[in-house]
């Protein structure tokens, strides 16, 4: 398939696709209005506020995206625009309602809301959403006031201690730091050295817009990983180039493989990663995926929050191609398989759907989820697919598409991949229609943002994979 070997050779070639990030556009012009790009990115932030004075998507997904925006455009000197942004703030609290988990967020709403009450009379002061407090902030920053380093998942975040960023022992990879680059500005500071490796990764990534920058990136693993087990469900050939599995075999650790370099490990990522690889040839085995075993189920990362769903389906692929491929090891990695199986059966929504942390779309929880139990649940698993798949098959727009917010290439890729893999007749007709939505909609730029980052982002390249997932698996 030609357009299946474009795309692996653009994965190859061009580096991370991710969407422009409206928060980390506005750390920037923040932190480093000195930086090339800066008018441009100030530009962008008029050009992209809605009416209403917000930035960003419904149910509270417009929060931090506007909290950082109105924040930057004071300090930028456009204080109209900040204005409209603070007005729609003030209405959105009053609502009292709760924030959706994005990363970080318990630090990020108390340091943004502190600096835009910094220029504020104290009457006029911006409150904290419900649930929300200083406490988690304030600690961390006393922490790195009394010597300590920052604890390596923070790296991300160092952007909420302010002119301290640079004192919590964050090391930058490749001039990116924890692939932030929000955390990689604050990093530098506005009187940083423009030869650091640092300035020319900021540099580098807002080139391809002219001046904003994308969220998360690189994402180097992470892409290639979720990209080849998209293909993976599709009976087409393909080659895979030796240098993207190379890649993945040397991000594999004694603590499994980070989303790219300079970021910690964590089970979804490593299990991408041996998905990936034992699906195309290279069978590993994982071993480190056990140390992020708990009470029931797998935690993404030590002392997580709150649990994955996506994690733990793509822990049961990971575990499940692997033991296909090795039978024999059963008595070391069938109990765990078996534990995942019935922690993904026991969350699943009363509806047939689920709904993970990583993404605001129930739809790729529910792929994620769908795909492995058919895969590697074994027969107990059916009645959960075929309930989901019900799910999918009710929720479907006039349009042939699906989605949460409006129709997407995305969703409907992901509700496609669920109906054909529970292979209900019923459903061809549906199925139909959602396959001629992907064909007629084929625009990487109009892809739009449903990713956890600390705003939502959209992973072009994985997107693009999952749709070609979904109209070659029929």
């Amino acid at each position: 398939m030609k357009e299946i070997d474009t795309l692996l050779a653009t994965v190859m070639t061009d580096g991370s696709q991710v969407s422009t990030s409206v928060y980390d556009t506005s750390r920037l012009v923040s932190l480093l209005p000195r930086l090339t790009g800066h008018q441009a990115r100030v530009d962008f932030l008029l050009r992209t506020q809605a009416p209403d004075g917000s930035w960003g998507e419904a149910d509270g997904y417009g929060y931090v995206p506007t909290l950082s925006a109105t924040e930057s455009l004071f300090a930028a000197g456009h204080p109209a625009a900040a204005g409209r942004g603070l007005a729609w703030l003030r209405s959105w609290l009053a609502g009292g309602r709760a924030l959706p988990d994005t990363i970080a967020v318990e630090l990020v709403v108390p340091a943004l809301t502190g600096q835009i009450n910094a220029r504020l009379p104290r009457p006029d002061h911006l409150g904290l959403p419900r649930g929300f407090d200083e406490k988690p902030l304030l600690k961390l920053r006393d922490r790195v006031d009394r010597g300590s380093r920052v604890p390596v998942k923070l790296w991300a975040s160092l952007e909420v201690l302010g002119a301290a960023a640079r004192e919590g022992g964050a090391e930058p990879a490749d001039g990116a730091v924890a692939c932030s680059p929000a955390a990689t500005a604050a990093w530098l500071g506005d009187d940083g050295d423009p030869d650091e490796p640092s300035a020319g990764y900021l540099r580098a990534i807002q080139a391809s817009a002219g001046g904003p920058v994308p969220g998360v990136t690189p994402i180097t693993f992470f892409e290639r990983a979720w990209v080849l087990n998209s293909l993976a469900l599709t009976s087409d050939p393909y080659l895979v180039p030796e240098g993207m599995l190379d890649s993945l075999d040397a991000a594999l650790g004694e603590y499994g493989a980070p989303a790219a370099p300079g970021l910690p490990c964590d089970a979804d990522d490593t299990a991408a990663v041996l998905h990936a690889l034992t699906s195309h040839g290279r069978v590993r085995r994982p071993d480190s995926l056990l140390d992020y075993r708990t009470d029931g189920y797998f935690t993404c990362f030590p002392d997580e929050r709150n649990p994955s769903i996506s994690t733990n389906a793509h822990v049961l692929e990971a575990l499940g191609v692997y033991l296909a491929a090795r039978p024999d090891e059963d008595p070391r990695f069938g109990g765990p398989r078996s534990m995942v199986v019935d922690w993904l059966l026991a969350t699943q929504d009363a509806d047939g759907s689920w709904l993970d942390k990583w993404h605001a779309s129930p739809y790729y929880a529910t792929a994620c989820c769908a795909l492995a139990l058919a895969a590697y649940g074994g027969p107990g698993a059916g009645p959960a697919v075929a309930a989901a798949a019900r799910w999918v098959a009710a929720t479907q727009r006039p349009d042939g598409s699906w989605g949460r917010w409006t129709g997407t290439v995305e969703e409907t890729a992901y509700a496609v991949q669920v109906l054909l893999r529970a292979g209900d007749p019923a459903h061809a007709a549906l199925i139909a229609r959602g396959r001629a939505f992907l064909v007629g909609n084929d625009d990487p730029a109009a892809y739009p943002a449903l990713w956890h980052a600390k705003d939502l982002y959209a992973p072009i390249t994985v997107i693009r994979a999952a749709r070609l997932a979904a109209l070659r698996m029929a």
